[in-house]
């Protein structure tokens, strides 16, 4: 979500980012721009997309503008959706491989949770890919994939749908010593 949030801030589109990149990508040509996949193809399901935001954001700057020309908008948006589709499928394939390999379980499940599930490119490439590993695909309603407090708040309302409650017996910190984990 932040590299949705800060791509569109660079483009001038307005917050929240992952609505406004959708809205903006809609119209625009996804090979357009070679963008960086960070980390794909590599071990492991760490992602992060530091340098993904670092080549839209000097690609903005060759164009010497103030403001951005509506078609590059849409390209830059089309193609960075696509290379944040392309790195989540990655590296949720690593995870789902690793799942496979150290859990027995008839039904794999991928869940897809906070602001960035309500991409309907993100959605559609991870359902396919499981479809493609024989994994449940499970995202909230896109109305509820607003922000992350609305998804704790909807996990909260499912677990006690099937009964599952915890004691309110652990006092709050606001900072949680690593050492005490």
């Amino acid at each position: 979500g932040e590299a949705f949030d800060k791509t569109a801030k660079l483009m001038g589109l307005p917050y929240p980012g992952g609505p406004s990149i959708e809205q903006a990508a809609k119209t625009g040509d996804v090979g357009k721009y070679d963008f960086p996949r960070p980390l794909k193809g590599r071990e492991g399901a760490d992602f992060s997309f530091s340098g993904l935001k670092t080549a839209v954001l000097q690609k903005a700057r060759e164009f010497g503008v103030e403001k951005l020309p509506q078609e590059a908008i849409a390209d830059i948006a089309a193609s960075f959706q696509q290379a944040v589709c392309d790195v989540l499928a990655d590296r949720c394939a690593n995870a789902m491989a690793r799942f496979c390999r150290d859990t027995k379980t008839s039904q794999p499940t991928l869940v897809v949770a906070g602001g960035v599930a309500a991409n309907q490119a993100v959605r559609s490439r991870l359902t396919a890919l499981c479809e493609q590993h024989s994994f449940s695909f499970i995202a909230p309603p896109t109305r509820l994939c607003t922000d992350n407090g609305a998804m704790i708040a909807w996990a909260g309302i499912e677990r006690f749908r099937l009964g599952l409650t915890d004691p309110l017996s652990i006092a709050p910190l606001a900072r949680w010593p690593l050492e005490d984990l």
